[in-house]
């Protein structure tokens, strides 16, 4: 009975949906956080009459026909790249990009990645990392002796020294844009990756055409909004269940054919 093969694709589509909606709660207060959603395709069809097909010999037509649908795939889970709020932590280090963009990474493999989390310290040797200690790009240098730092909403690093109460520019913060940020591949600790569906970086100052402001003592919250995902759990439990319904109507069907004596 096909019924059971179709009702089991959709009991695996919505364990993936809660499997997603389950990491989008677990991520509610990572920083830069984007959530995701999962989006599904129905299954080849069998076509049992086919619609156009001739009904006679007059050239009438079957208007519709029949077909009956395989069930339910993935598609893909789509991320929604939504700014989250803005939360003012107090750590002169620490960005928040209000807009498009991303922070450039460098990672120890050579290659660059990109991240919305902008809570970042500076090093041993004062440069301006993540806090995986991944330096940002292009580098900024803190100088030791620095008593005050300010990051413009340009991305101009300006440093206040003891031996000088005039600032100096000690570094310019540049950002990368996409032109589809939802195909970024994430490789975790808040990092992606530039892959062939995002296309590749556009990088500018923040506050030029097409880039956001940057924010000094601020981060962005994660994107997620409980109530909608609590609720987007209760649908996928829900629809889990009616499929799950599905499997045992369809066992009993067979149950009463199998009974059935001649």
């Amino acid at each position: 009975m096909q019924a059971l093969r179709t009702a089991a694709t959709g009991m695996a589509a919505q364990q993936l949906n809660v499997e997603v909606i389950s990491n989008n709660i677990a991520n509610m207060n990572t920083v830069g956080f984007k959530r995701q959603r999962a989006e599904f395709q129905d299954l080849l069809y069998q076509t049992l009459e086919r619609a156009g097909a001739q009904s006679s010999d007059q050239g009438t037509v079957v208007p519709t026909g029949v077909q009956i649908g395989g069930g339910v795939k993935a598609g893909s889970t789509y991320r929604i790249t939504s700014q989250g709020a803005m939360t003012q932590t107090g750590n002169r280090y620490d960005l928040a990009i209000e807009g498009r963009g991303y922070l450039q990474v460098l990672m120890p493999s050579g290659e660059t990645s990109y991240t919305r989390a902008g809570n970042l310290s500076v090093n041993d040797q004062g440069q301006l990392v993540t806090e995986d200690g991944y330096l940002i790009q292009p580098a900024v240098t803190i100088p030791s002796d620095a008593t005050d730092v300010s990051i413009s909403k340009t991305g101009q690093v300006q440093v206040t020294t003891s031996g000088s109460p005039t600032p100096a520019v000690a570094g310019q913060i540049e950002l990368a844009n996409f032109i589809n940020e939802a195909g970024l591949e994430a490789i975790g600790d808040n990092l992606f990756m530039e892959s062939g569906a995002s296309g590749p970086a556009i990088t500018g100052n923040p506050g030029s055409t097409g880039f956001g402001n940057l924010l000094q003592g601020y981060t962005e919250a994660s994107n997620v909004d409980a109530v909608s995902e609590i609720t987007a759990l209760i649908i996928a439990q829900r629809a889990y269940e009616m499929n799950s319904k599905v499997i045992t109507t369809a066992d009993d069907m067979l149950q009463a054919a199998s009974a059935l004596k001649s």
